[in-house]
């Protein structure tokens, strides 16, 4: 089926690979300095009639056999299956440039394992290359003083897709010049951070508005090494990317807008924005779980952000990430290293959850991501590799003696525990996600499910692996990846950060 794309990549034995060459048939003169015997141009060197009409050669003749046209089509080139294919010594894996549209790689001075998307004014569904987008992360130093905020500007990101039949060798002198023009362009600007960046998170915009202007703010949340939740204001950042000779003013990017210090010294991962819809978009509420099992809530008022004392507790251990309601404004999830998840209401006494599935994973919960438009369905992935999706109108309420639901899909594709997921902004039943086994993958719900119904793969007895029909897309090449975002505005891009920087790709399964 159409949609089904798996990235094919090559192996190589070289980490410079050789390319393939047609090597035409040159005659050279052993002696150049002398004077050979001289041909007669003229001379008839036609076979004798007896010759043609035998159709015989001379003894002691070589009659090389007629080149006849071969139909069949070259050989396919090897397609990597992770988990099934193992690369050798010195082999590297080639991307197959024919299934990206659009494929980056960006390198940046410390790691950066979180990031967000932020939102600009060059507007929405835009489908036209080169592309711009804008990013915010926060990096891992190697000391705590050494970390910082950056706002990054993505610009000049070409369509990059090549034919399959494309030779790197065709016009590679011509076209040097015009290749250093298509690279990617990165820019950023920073403000200091004390202490690495476990997570950040921007605050949502209402789709379809604008940037706010650069006297109004633009909040970002940092989760730090150091037990301290900081928001910042990154506005003047963009201004200072877009406008030349902006200078931002440092008393208000360089100084936290508010801290939060609920958690004391106990760090924490997990962190969700809201706001109070599209009526007052100002009206934010932030939520920060930290490894302790405890959640806080954050909110604004007119005079600034208030952080509330009572904590949620009904996990047992390291809350690992949060989710609030798309459709509910005072419901969140969450999910925990003690293989729940579980959902809450802000609105319930005793700051307990109201309902969950007690042990939805074999093993860590690490990530979750609550689908925008079909609001019962929820992702999870698992320290085992394993995703599931769940429908929560089967979700058991807290006090019943109801059994735990059974998940309507689940994935064990991945060899690595899931590092994020999330679903596709604005089709419902596509999602991405990231594994430490370095795959950053793409999903699709709606392709037919298979004879189980359940998008589990099956096992060869040779110990390889069937593609689950639903596995759109393998992308690989990046070492150790820790996050994936859509990007609401460019549909079909997607952005990874990983050890080793970042990606940005558009592939033909999307």
């Amino acid at each position: 089926m159409s949609k089904r794309t798996v990235t094919e990549l090559q192996t190589s034995s070289d980490a410079h690979p050789a390319k393939k060459t047609t090597q035409g048939i040159k005659q050279h003169n052993e002696h150049p300095d002398e004077m050979g015997e001289f041909e007669d141009g003229w001379e008839d060197e036609y076979e004798s009639d007896e010759e043609v009409v035998d159709g015989t050669a001379a003894e002691g003749e070589d009659v090389l056999p007629a080149i006849e046209e071969s139909e069949e089509a070259p050989a396919a080139p090897d397609v990597f299956i992770p988990g099934v294919h193992q690369l050798g010594k010195d082999e590297i894996l080639e991307p197959d440039e024919s299934v990206y549209i659009m494929r980056h790689s960006m390198n940046v001075n410390w790691p950066c394992l979180s990031f967000d998307v932020l939102r600009d004014n060059l507007g929405d569904q835009r489908q036209r290359f080169p592309a711009t987008a804008y990013i915010v992360a926060g990096t891992q130093a190697d000391v705590a003083k050494s970390n910082d905020i950056s706002v990054y500007k993505m610009s000049s990101l070409q369509k990059t897709q090549k034919q399959a039949d494309e030779s790197d060798d065709d016009n590679d002198d011509d076209d040097d010049d015009e290749a250093l023009d298509e690279d990617p362009i990165l820019e950023y600007r920073s403000v200091p951070h004390f202490g690495g960046v476990n997570r950040i998170r921007a605050q949502p915009l209402p789709s379809s508005s604008s940037l706010p202007p650069v006297s109004q703010p633009y909040y970002v949340a940092s989760w730090a090494e150091t037990g301290k939740v900081h928001i910042w204001d990154v506005r003047p950042l963009i201004e200072a990317l877009d406008v030349p000779g902006y200078t931002p003013d440092k008393a208000r990017t360089h100084t936290p807008t508010f801290t939060i210090n609920s958690h004391g010294r106990t760090e924490g991962f997990a962190m969700d924005w809201a706001s109070s819809g599209e009526s007052n978009p100002s009206a934010l509420r932030l939520l920060t779980g930290d490894i302790a099992s405890k959640i806080y809530l954050t909110t604004t008022t007119p005079t600034g952000f208030n952080a509330l004392s009572q904590p949620f507790l009904s996990h047992t251990s390291s809350v690992e990430d949060l989710q609030w309601s798309p459709s509910e404004a005072t419901v969140f999830a969450s999910c925990s290293a003690d293989q729940s998840v579980q959902i809450w209401d802000v609105r319930s006494k005793g700051r307990r959850s109201v309902a969950g599935i007690e042990k939805a994973h074999e093993s860590d919960v690490n990530v979750i991501s609550w689908n925008r438009s079909t609001s019962y369905l929820l992702l999870s992935g698992g320290d085992e590799g394993g995703i599931k999706v769940w429908d929560l109108r089967n979700v058991k309420k807290k006090g019943t003696a109801a059994a735990d639901p059974t998940p309507v899909a689940a994935f064990n594709w991945h060899r690595g525990p899931i590092t994020s997921i999330e679903w596709h902004p604005s089709e419902d039943s596509i999602f991405a996600a990231s594994g430490s086994d370095d795959q950053v993958t793409l999903w699709d719900l709606a392709v037919e499910q298979d004879d189980e119904e359940t998008g589990a793969m099956d096992v060869t007895p040779e110990g390889g692996r069937d593609v689950p029909p639903q596995l759109l897309f393998v992308h690989q090449g990046q070492k150790d990846v820790k996050e994936v975002h859509w990007h609401p505005q460019i549909p079909g891009t997607v952005i990874s950060t990983a050890l080793d920087g970042f990606n940005v790709f558009k592939t033909i399964s999307v």
